[in-house]
């Protein structure tokens, strides 16, 4: 028997090496060079060679990529395979992946109900579609606890995205109220206190306030499908927004280094960024550098303000970290100018790495002679109020692009890109390949000169 993982990470090593170690020829497929092969598990270079002949697939991809891994494997997947797919997507994309492969399998919409950290593949997933029933024997050969709940496409992940609504919302809780007890030098205190409304006592605060930190990026968006749920329930979310600001804060200051990858971005060109994701995520070209020459790279501080009001910019650079980029909503208003040389130089001090601002800036010349980067809709000589209302750190509208804390921002002369930080590292193989596909265009096109 065989099975296919595609996506090697945290879970899908773990399947992939339960099915291994179950007997199976376990063939894995991922884009990232970097991810470790799990032990036994042979490692193939597409997702179609990974699929071909296989029983079984499991997709552990991520939900941004669930419906491309959809894509890329439909061309070599047997009728008769079961294709589970695992990602914490939200019912719609289940669906989706569910048309993607039409007949050319059958697809179960899987959801992994609690930590396959902490219980391996012997965690409890939910199992929806007419070949739930099946897919539920395959996972029991590696101990799975596997629940198969109807023939409905999308059911499991809207249970599972519910029950979001309470984990996520109590990891992000309890973060707080940790960070709360550091800053007020009652760290323990507070944790005896958490840990005491808690079943599992240290052990599950520890592995909630942990795990919350570690996986903010991809758990932010797993709530941010949670209150698109709810809304489509007509169920009020105040707190389960909260709770994704908490994480998207979190994905920002206490995640992973992603210095490298940031840096990475500083060498490719907006226009290749915008060709290997089919134009989506530039900024209006109405947006464009302050001084010729500028160019950057950098994290997403963001920031959104009442037009011609920069309150909220002062409060971005007292949480602001090495690598960040202020990307700010100013609503498009040129009359009052959001920054200037002051603000400038306390962002540099921060090691802010530049500005976006769909607003008006000032002292052109003296933010050129400093070498800041900023991109702004205008220049005016005009100061800003300072009375507020505004937000930083929250999903914000930019220059008519969407901008999350954490993703990641890239402008140079032709203007400002865009990247989701859960797309980052793919997104960055892309357009290198769309660099050296030019390079060689280039080459042959010069060579018909001579």
């Amino acid at each position: 028997m065989k099975v296919a993982v595609l996506g090697l990470g945290e879970a899908g090593a773990i399947y992939a090496e339960a099915f291994a170690d179950a007997g199976w020829r376990s063939v894995g497929f991922d884009p990232a060079p970097t991810v470790p092969t799990p032990a036994g598990v042979t490692r193939v270079a597409s997702t179609a060679e990974a699929v071909r002949e296989a029983e079984v697939v499991l997709s552990l991809t991520t939900a941004a990529h669930a419906v491309g891994a959809a894509r890329a494997a439909v061309s070599a997947l047997g009728e008769d395979a079961v294709y589970i797919d695992l990602n914490a997507a939200s019912p719609q994309v289940k669906v989706n992946v569910a048309h993607t492969i039409g007949g050319a399998a059958r697809v179960v919409d899987g959801a992994v109900i609690g930590s396959v950290v902490k219980f391996g593949a012997g965690v409890e997933v939910l199992l929806a579609g007419p070949a739930a029933e099946e897919a539920a024997r395959f996972l029991k050969v590696v101990g799975s606890d596997a629940r198969p709940i109807g023939d409905t496409v999308g059911a499991a992940s809207g249970r599972k995205l519910l029950r979001s609504v309470f984990m996520k919302g109590l990891g992000a809780l309890i973060t707080e109220a940790v960070d709360a007890g550091t800053a007020a030098g009652e760290e323990e205190w507070m944790r005896e206190q958490v840990a005491g409304a808690l079943t599992g006592g240290f052990d599950a605060l520890q592995r909630l306030d942990h795990g919350t930190r570690l996986h903010a990026v991809r758990r932010s968006h797993e709530l941010e499908a949670s209150i698109a749920l709810l809304t489509d329930l007509a169920v009020e979310a105040p707190v389960s927004r909260g709770a994704a600001d908490r994480h998207r804060y979190l994905a920002r200051s206490t995640g992973p280094g992603d210095e490298g990858l940031i840096d990475a971005y500083a060498t490719i060109p907006t226009a290749a960024i915008g060709d290997a994701r089919d134009r989506l995520g530039f900024l209006s070209s109405r947006i464009r550098p302050v001084w010729p020459g500028a160019r950057m790279s950098g994290r997403a501080l963001t920031v959104r303000t009442r037009p011609g009001d920069n309150k909220a910019l002062h409060r971005a650079l007292t949480v602001a970290r090495p690598g960040d980029v202020l990307v700010v909503d100013g609503g498009g208003d040129d009359s009052r100018a959001l920054i200037g040389e002051l603000i400038a130089e306390r962002a540099v001090n921060k090691g802010v790495r530049g500005m976006v601002i769909d607003g008006a800036v000032r002292d052109a010349d003296e933010l050129r002679a400093l070498g800041f980067p900023v991109w702004s809709a205008g220049i005016s000589p005009a100061g800003p109020y300072k009375d507020g209302p505004g937000h930083v750190g929250v999903t914000i509208a930019v220059g008519g692009a969407v901008c999350s804390p954490g993703d990641i921002v890239v402008a140079d002369g032709d203007g400002v890109f865009i990247v989701p930080r859960l797309e980052a590292e793919q997104t960055l193989t892309a357009a290198r390949h769309v660099l050296d596909d030019e390079a060689e265009r280039l080459r042959s096109i010069r060579r018909e000169r001579v």
